[in-house]
């Protein structure tokens, strides 16, 4: 299994839609990005990517791209998804935290959660999302969020593996066992010409 964690903050800007979680919701203010700003879903790139040590968000989709300006942040994740299967991981779990003043949350964890989990291909009890108020962190005008992720090796990859381990020629392992064979005693045996009770 791997584990992965991802962190992004966006600060908020008038005149800009507010998306989070790949969900659109009603405010006065969005968040500013080379994107659409998505603070959740960027995280949740960084950690998909981060569990199989495939770089960052930054390093696939930088911002210097102008390909990418106002891109909707669900390309983001799926890419990074493709890059999981492709390396023989499944999501079994994320958990996220959100740190805002506003909006509230809580009246869209549940929209979030299943769209979240539909991005993921997991159900939607495997999907947490939380979120706390910046108290004393003088952030009230931005949006944090913390992403964690596990993911776990899909079916046949380990045979597949292990399979491929057998097939890396290893000689000097070769050579060290044949010597340890050839230290080993011959089986005793007993006086009526059978085997000892230690063959078999």
């Amino acid at each position: 299994m791997r584990i992965g964690y991802g962190w992004d903050s966006h600060e908020f800007k008038r005149g800009v839609p507010l998306r989070i979680g790949g969900v659109a919701l009603r405010h006065k203010q969005g968040l500013a990005g080379h994107s659409d700003g998505d603070v959740l879903l960027h995280a949740l790139t960084d950690a998909l990517l981060g569990a199989i040590a495939a770089g960052d968000i930054g390093t696939h989709f930088p911002p210097s791209d102008p390909q990418w300006k106002g891109a909707d942040s669900v390309t983001f994740v799926n890419e990074a998804m493709r890059l999981v299967r492709e390396a023989g991981y499944a999501v079994a779990n994320v958990d996220s935290t959100l740190i805002l003043a506003e909006p509230k949350i809580g009246p869209h964890a549940a929209t979030i959660q299943a769209r979240v989990a539909e991005l993921l291909a997991v159900n939607a009890s495997a999907v947490g999302v939380k979120a706390k108020t910046p108290e004393g962190m003088g952030t009230e005008k931005a949006a944090i969020a913390h992403v964690a992720v596990l993911l776990v090796e899909k079916p046949g990859r380990k045979l597949l593996a292990h399979h491929a381990a057998e097939d890396v020629p290893q000689p000097e392992i070769d050579k060290v066992v044949e010597q340890v064979v050839k230290t080993v005693p011959a089986p005793a045996k007993s006086k009526s010409g059978g085997k000892s009770r230690l063959d078999f």
